[in-house]
């Protein structure tokens, strides 16, 4: 049977979708958590950034002050079953279940054990923080068209199965973002960056489908 009746070897090759961890100062990649499975479902609720106007403030309502609120929410689940099918070429999964993967995740929201400590040393002397450390620049990745940047706000972890160990092999995290905008970062910073490559990349798609003809509407013209 040819290639084309099989229909397998023609088929396209899935992308995953993940979360790439950047280094904002040096800009090179600290890791990258692609998903096991892509979600199912992604929802995106995006919200004007608008002035809002008063009674009497004519046209005011109109007034964009700056990119819009975006937040982003899914689903990612993990399962051991394949890899413990496979223990040798498995291993992290085969001794510790799914505990690496969550901890890969986890560390999105958290800080490094080792600055948690410095921390402490200050107060210890006496000394006072004056800024934060400065954690990596999350990017959410769906497709090669979708790559923004992301603050993690939220992520809520359910353990469905588990090993004897009580290790879980069965997991489904939900996952909520906020995208990071120009309002957020300044240009120079490559969240920044990315921001505005991203949105000249929706007006680039929009204006493959932008019309201006309103008869399909019903209308002959527009007033």
């Amino acid at each position: 049977m040819s290639a084309l009746g099989t229909g397998f070897q023609r088929a396209p090759r899935m992308l995953r979708g993940g979360i790439v961890r950047l280094d904002p100062t040096t800009r090179t990649i600290v890791d990258v958590v692609s998903f096991q499975y892509n979600p199912d479902t992604l929802t995106r609720t995006i919200q004007p950034r608008a002035i809002g106007g008063e009674p009497g403030d004519r046209l005011e309502v109109l007034r964009l002050t700056g990119p819009p609120h975006e937040t982003v929410k899914f689903d990612a689940e993990l399962d051991a079953t394949d890899q413990l099918d496979d223990p040798d070429d498995n291993l992290p999964v085969a001794t510790e279940g799914l505990l690496p993967a969550l901890a890969t995740l986890e560390r999105l929201v958290t800080p490094p054990a080792a600055e948690l400590l410095a921390v402490d040393a200050l107060f210890d002397q006496g000394m006072i923080e004056i800024a934060p450390f400065q954690s990596p620049l999350c990017v959410l990745v769906w497709g090669v068209k979708r790559v923004v940047p992301v603050l993690v706000s939220s992520l809520t972890i359910t353990e469905e199965a588990f090993d004897p160990n009580l290790q879980p092999i069965r997991v489904k995290v939900s996952i909520e973002c906020k995208v990071l905008t120009s309002s957020d970062l300044p240009l120079t910073h490559i969240g920044g960056s990315l921001y505005i490559a991203y949105r000249q990349g929706v007006e680039q798609l929009a204006a493959m489908v932008t019309g201006s003809d309103v008869r399909p509407l019903g209308l002959e013209h527009l007033p």
